[in-house]
C-alpha cells in the first residue's frame, strides 16, 4: 500500500477514509460484509492479469494452468457446500448470475414470476427498470397484508392463470424463512421451471439454519457476499441436466473473460465455509437480527412481519413520521450505515419510502453478540427519536466509535 500512497495518494485516501468507515461505523446494511483478510490477498492477486476465456482445460487463451486450479478449486468447493450437481463461478454478479439462468431457459417475451421489489423482491427478479422486465412478460406476486409473509394462495392463482415459463423465488428484504416445498409443487402443476434467488442467504442455507432450495429447484443463484462473506461475485449452481445450457449462456453468451482473481477469492471464502466455525458464525448471525428486531420491537418500532428469521430486518416507519430517506440520513450521521427501504403496499417513492433495511452480518464477523446488539438498538432509537439534535447525534456517533473499537477488524 505504501506505492500506492506515493504514487496516487487520492485513491489511497479514498482507501484509507473507506477503511476507517469499516472500522469506526455501525456497518448495518444487510447486503455487505467484511472479507477476511485472506480473500483480500487472493483479491488483490496476480491472477488479475490472466485473461482465461472459457472453463477449466477448455480456454481460448494459453498459459491458464494455474488459473485452472483456482477454477476448479472453486467449483468442487462450492459443490460440496451446497450438494448441487454443477456450479458456474464466473459470474460477474448476482445480477448476471440471474441472467444467466433467464437466457438459458427464457426467450423474450416468455412470462416469468417474481416477487414484487416492494414486498421485497429485487430488481433482476423483473423490475419495470431492469433487464428483466424490459425482455420478459413478469407477472409479480406479494406478502399477505395481515402478516406480510408470502400469499402462496395468490402465488399458485398467478401461476394457474399464467402459466409462467420461469417461477423466480427469493427476495432482498423478506425476513423470513421461504418455504421452497410449496414453490415447487406449484411450478410442477403449471410446468415452469424454478429459479431460487438465495443471494442473501446463501450463508444461512450452508450452515442448515435455512432450508437448501437445490433438492427443489431446477436452478439455484446466489452472490458470494453478503452472509457469504466471500468476495463480491455471482454462482449458478443447477441440475446437471441444465449444465450445458448455462455454461454456453455465461460464456459465451453475457460475459467474456472471468475475473480470476475474483474466482479465486471465492474458493478461499468457501473453503473458510466450509469449516465448522463457520456455522457457528451463522448461528450468530440469527441471533444478533433476533435480539435486534426484539430490541427495537420493546422500544415501540413496528417490523415488517413482526420480526425475522435471517439476518436482517425492515422497520416500518409510516407511524413514526419519518421517511425511510430521512432516517438513513439521521443513523448516518450518528456513525450508523442502514439503507431506506420500500415496505409492502408501500406509498411513497423508491427515492423516499416508508422504511429501512437493517442487517448484522458485517458486524457479526466482528465479533460482536447479542449484548452489543442491545447497544445498537439504544442507538438506533435514540438517533431516530432525535433527528434534530446534533449534539445527541454527535454523542452517539462518539459511543458508535468507542464501541467499534472494541471489535476491531482491518486495523
Amino acid at each position: 500500500m505504501s506505492l500506492l500512497k506515493e504514487f496516487d495518494p487520492e485513491i489511497f485516501e479514498a482507501i484509507r477514509l473507506e477503511t476507517e468507515r469499516l472500522e469506526y461505523k455501525l456497518e448495518l446494511i444487510a447486503s455487505e460484509n467484511m472479507v477476511s483478510r485472506t480473500v483480500l490477498e487472493a483479491v488483490g492477486s496476480v491472477l488479475t492479469n490472466k485473461y482465461a476465456e472459457g472453463y477449466p482445460g477448455r480456454r481460448y487463451y494459453g498459459g491458464c494452468d494455474f488459473v485452472d486450479i483456482a477454477e476448479r478449486l472453486a467449483i468442487e468447493r462450492a459443490k460440496k457446500l451446497f450438494n448441487c450437481d454443477h456450479v458456474n463461478v464466473q459470474p460477474h454478479s448476482g445480477s448476471q448470475a440471474n441472467m444467466a439462468v433467464y437466457m438459458s431457459v427464457c426467450k423474450p417475451g416468455d412470462t416469468i414470476m417474481g416477487m414484487d421489489l416492494s414486498h421485497g423482491g429485487h430488481l433482476t427478479h423483473g423490475s419495470p427498470v431492469n433487464f428483466s422486465g424490459r425482455l420478459y412478460n413478469v407477472v409479480f406476486y406479494g406478502v399477505r397484508k395481515e402478516d406480510h409473509r408470502i400469499d402462496m394462495d395468490q402465488v399458485r392463482d398467478l401461476a394457474r392463470r399464467h402459466r409462467p415459463r420461469l417461477i423466480v423465488v427469493g427476495a432482498s428484504a423478506y425476513p423470513r424463512i421461504i418455504d421452497f416445498k410449496s414453490f415447487r409443487e406449484i411450478a410442477d402443476e403449471v410446468d415452469a421451471y424454478i429459479m431460487v434467488d438465495i443471494a442473501h442467504i446463501a450463508g444461512l442455507v450452508v450452515a442448515d439454519l435455512h432450508p437448501s432450495p437445490v433438492p427443489y429447484a431446477e436452478f439455484v443463484t446466489t452472490t458470494t457476499h453478503k452472509t457469504l462473506r466471500g468476495p463480491r461475485g455471482g454462482m449458478v449452481m443447477c441440475r446437471e441436466g441444465f449444465s450445458k445450457a448455462i455454461d454456453k449462456t455465461v460464456f459465451p453468451g453475457i460475459q467474456g473473460g472471468p475475473l480470476m482473481h475474483i474466482i479465486a477469492a471465492k474458493a478461499v471464502a468457501f473453503k473458510e465455509a466450509l469449516e465448522p466455525s463457520f456455522r457457528e458464525y451463522q448461528k450468530q448471525i440469527v441471533s444478533n437480527a433476533r435480539t435486534l428486531a426484539e430490541e427495537l420491537i420493546r422500544r415501540g418500532y413496528e417490523l415488517i412481519s413482526g420480526g425475522t428469521d435471517t439476518h436482517l430486518l425492515v422497520v416500518d416507519l409510516t407511524k413514526r413520521d419519518m421517511t425511510g430517506k430521512d432516517a438513513e440520513e439521521v443513523l448516518f450521521r450518528a456513525g450508523i450505515t442502514v439503507n431506506k427501504n420500500t415496505i409492502p403496499f408501500e406509498t411513497r417513492s423508491p427515492f423516499v419510502t416508508s422504511g429501512i433495511r437493517i442487517g448484522v452480518p458485517a458486524v457479526t464477523t466482528r465479533g460482536m453478540k447479542e449484548e452489543e446488539m442491545r447497544l445498537i438498538a439504544g442507538f438506533i432509537d435514540r438517533a431516530l427519536s432525535n433527528p434534530e439534535d446534533e449534539k445527541t447525534l454527535s454523542s452517539i456517533k462518539a459511543e458508535v466509535k468507542e464501541l467499534c473499537k472494541r471489535f476491531s477488524f482491518y486495523m
